[in-house]
């Protein structure tokens, strides 16, 4: 997936504002290229250690993506205090095969985003472009 720097910096800003929760969000892509970042909610009981979009504001995301004539590109989440490598419950939530899950990692003194392609439970580091 190709990405523009600004948008990946605003993964990363999310993610540093809502730290030490993780955060979450969609990005909406067109031919490879993201083209849009939809932060969300965290709604899970213990946002420190997992993240849960609520499932209307997933539906409502997804629904506007489609509207827009665009795709599901890639889901995000941080890592506050890990790498950024799919934990079990990553791998065993990953529901959508065709998008990337892509973790930023807060874990060291720069951000570490990388991206993963997670289907029937094999995950695949994917090159992530940034662009700009």
């Amino acid at each position: 997936m190709r990405i523009d720097r600004t948008l990946l910096e605003q993964i990363v800003a999310q993610a540093q504002a809502e730290a030490p929760n993780e955060c979450c969000g969609i990005i909406a892509a067109q031919d490879g290229r993201a083209v849009a970042v939809h932060p969300a909610r965290n709604a899970a009981a213990t946002p420190v250690k997992l993240y849960e979009m609520d499932g209307m504001e997933q539906y409502r995301i997804q629904q506007g993506i489609e509207d827009a004539r665009q795709e599901l590109g890639a889901i995000y989440h941080s890592h506050p205090a890990t790498e950024a490598k799919p934990s079990p419950t990553d791998i065993n939530l990953a529901f959508y095969p065709e998008a990337l899950y892509i973790i930023v990692s807060l874990a060291q003194d720069e951000p570490d985003v990388r991206a993963f392609r997670i289907v029937d439970g094999e995950v695949s580091e994917q090159p992530l472009e940034v662009v700009g």
